[in-house]
């Protein structure tokens, strides 16, 4: 199994926003040094706590501060921009980083980005899967460009001028493109089967109660069989939220006993946002639980992963026994409240913890 790093990100409005942006790349760089084998931001253009609203932009500044793992967007919300600058953005973030880049997509959840931006009556699952098949035609294809579309009529037929390089975009390092992913915030995402059927990779969500995980993956199994491609569970992105310290009482407090933990603050702008949006099924065991019973112990005991080493190999191993094999746990960052034991967690993480729990894995295989 291997360890990735995944960030919302969610900071408290008043902190100064210089520097939760130097913390969020600060949290990126530590995760590459200590080997975390991949890295994704994600993007809203509306919240002033989820507050980076270009996750590819992000990203760039991460070009020769990390130099190992892979980075991606989780996710570039496809309606919110013109295909032919996501696709030419995109490629050249693929070469920058020489293939060490991926490019998770969604369709945009908040719907406040979709207001400002005129978008709120919009089909934007439609959108996107225009969207996407437009980046895939633009960098497949060969100038002059002519695609048409709903949303988008793509066209350099006019003006293309081959003598000089006019009409044609930037195409990416990897081939035929950098891996695509997605992530499936809902226990019966129907959008996992439209994964698989594309053999895209999947991200199962961090505030997903794990009762909900095996349906996941039969989603994206399904639509793997659908589209002719093998199920591979080494594509599976498992997220989760996690802290760990070297005693069971700091890493509860921190992580979210304490009125004042970052944790606590992020389920509190999460809980808030969902209970909202009325989907608060996904912190769920079972559809039928009431919405009022979703509380915040309820959540550190059974969503959280929180607690010393051994006790954190242990919740790892207990969630790998529950849904089975899957590639890369996801590490889900949080606002670094207290920059030491922020930064514990994440070496404690990937030198005790990642050790330990493959160490069973290798050990229960070879019993088999």
């Amino acid at each position: 199994m291997k360890l990735g790093y995944f960030t919302m990100p969610v900071h408290p409005p008043a902190r100064r926003y210089v520097e939760t942006l130097k913390e969020d790349r600060n949290a990126f760089i530590l995760a590459d040094r200590l080997g975390y084998s991949e890295g994704y931001c994600g993007e809203h253009l509306t919240d002033t706590a989820e507050n980076i609203p270009n996750s590819m932009m992000f990203i760039a500044t991460l070009l020769g501060a990390v130099s190992q793992m892979k980075v991606g967007t989780a996710v570039v919300n496809l309606p919110h921009s013109h295909p032919v600058v996501v696709a030419s953005n995109a490629a050249m973030l693929d070469n920058l980083f020489e293939g060490r880049f991926i490019l998770g997509i969604g369709a945009g959840i908040l719907r406040s980005d979709a207001e400002a931006l005129g978008l709120l009556d919009a089909d934007r699952n439609d959108m996107f899967a225009e969207a996407i098949d437009h980046i895939l035609a633009l960098w497949a294809g060969t100038a002059p460009i002519d695609l048409k579309g709903k949303y988008w009529t793509i066209s350099t037929v006019k003006t293309l001028w081959p003598e000089v390089g006019i009409g044609g975009i930037v195409k990416p390092y990897q081939k035929p493109h950098p891996p695509i992913a997605g992530t499936a915030t809902d226990p019966d995402s129907k959008g996992l089967i439209a994964l698989g059927r594309r053999g895209w990779w999947p991200i199962s969500s961090h505030f997903l109660h794990p009762n909900c995980l095996k349906s996941q993956w039969a989603n994206y199994a399904k639509g793997c069989a659908e589209g002719g491609h093998r199920a591979e569970r080494a594509n599976w992105r498992v997220a989760r939220s996690i802290f760990v310290a070297e005693d069971d009482k700091v890493a509860r407090a921190y992580g979210g006993d304490d009125p004042d933990s970052p944790y606590r603050f992020y389920m509190s702008q999460l809980t808030a946002k969902l209970k909202k949006a009325r989907r608060m099924i996904s912190f769920k065991p079972h559809p039928d639980m009431p919405d009022e019973d979703v509380t915040f112990d309820y959540i550190f005991d059974n969503v959280v992963i929180r607690g010393s080493v051994n006790r954190v190999v242990d919740r790892i191993l207990e969630l790998h026994d529950q849904v089975g094999d899957f590639g890369t746990l996801l590490y889900c960052g949080k606002d670094w409240a207290d920059p030491q034991l922020g930064r514990k967690s994440m070496e404690l993480m990937a030198e005790k913890v990642m050790p330990a729990v493959n160490a069973a894995l290798a050990r229960s295989m070879a019993a088999e």
